[in-house]
């Protein structure tokens, strides 16, 4: 909780509900239930059809044992927080294997996003999922609406899978997807989107972890079944937050320098 719950303070938390434990079907939650502690705030969201919906947001450690009782195991919080919630803090991209692709084709991936964002000074961190693939984060300097972080990163994984399709590929369609390849998925920066937080357990047998990364790590080679519940923790107190950077006022980017 000390390190997770900086990552999600201020934003409204799409609940994905296990109600019958990680093996069991989940559904997914925006409206905070009533009734509901007063202590539970609420960021009120409208939305395209003009209803309002108030999400439940996590500020401390009694509201996150109460998403995580009503059988929420991996978090999804919002990209932005709630005083401008179509203002994101961070850019990102979900590299995900497509069948005939391995692990080391998503470290291969990632390594290749880091320094094309490197070349364009852009700072980039890397996390496990805690499922299948990897997640490479850029802290951005806060203005830049949400559709236009999403038109970018659009922009910028289609060019990349263009310049690398023995590798990566950007499409949207499923069934056209080229096996073996690393899907560079933008699409999850689009309003109302979420991944699982950094932190977050997986519903998986080992109950894995999405567990921040040095670079060198992903150099060097891991997996993610390295990163569990029973393990995470100790490997945090001997590390430190590598996430921190995606609090920090410093060192974000401007997005309008890939734009």
């Amino acid at each position: 909780a000390p390190v997770l719950l900086p990552h999600l303070r201020d934003r409204a938390m799409v609940m994905k509900r296990y109600p019958n434990g990680a093996a069991g079907p989940f559904f997914f939650m925006k409206r905070a239930p009533t009734p509901r502690p007063s202590w539970i705030d609420t960021c009120s969201i409208e939305h395209a059809s003009g209803s309002v919906i108030d999400f439940p947001i996590v500020q401390d450690l009694a509201s996150l044992l109460w998403v995580v009782n009503l059988g929420c195991i991996d978090l999804n919080q919002w990209y932005a927080r709630c005083d401008d919630v179509d203002r994101p803090d961070y850019l990102h991209f979900d590299l995900d294997p497509v069948p005939g692709a391995t692990f080391d084709t998503v470290r291969e991936a990632a390594l290749l996003l880091r320094d094309t964002l490197e070349d364009l000074g852009a700072p980039s961190h890397a996390k496990t999922s805690g499922s299948k693939g990897i997640h490479v984060y850029v802290p951005i300097v806060r203005g830049p609406t949400q559709k236009s972080v999403w038109q970018i990163a659009k922009t910028f994984a289609q060019t990349l899978a263009a310049a690398r399709p023995a590798l990566l590929t950007a499409e949207y369609h499923v069934a056209k997807r080229p096996a073996g390849r690393v899907l560079v998925d933008y699409n999850q920066n689009a309003w109302g989107r979420t991944l699982a937080s950094v932190y977050s357990v997986r519903p998986t047998p080992g109950a894995s972890v999405s567990t921040p990364l040095e670079w060198s790590e992903v150099e060097r080679g891991i997996k993610i079944e390295d990163f569990r519940i029973d393990n995470v923790p100790a490997r945090v107190k001997r590390t430190g937050d590598l996430w921190a950077p995606l609090l920090a006022t410093r060192g974000r980017f401007r997005l309008d320098r890939l734009a």
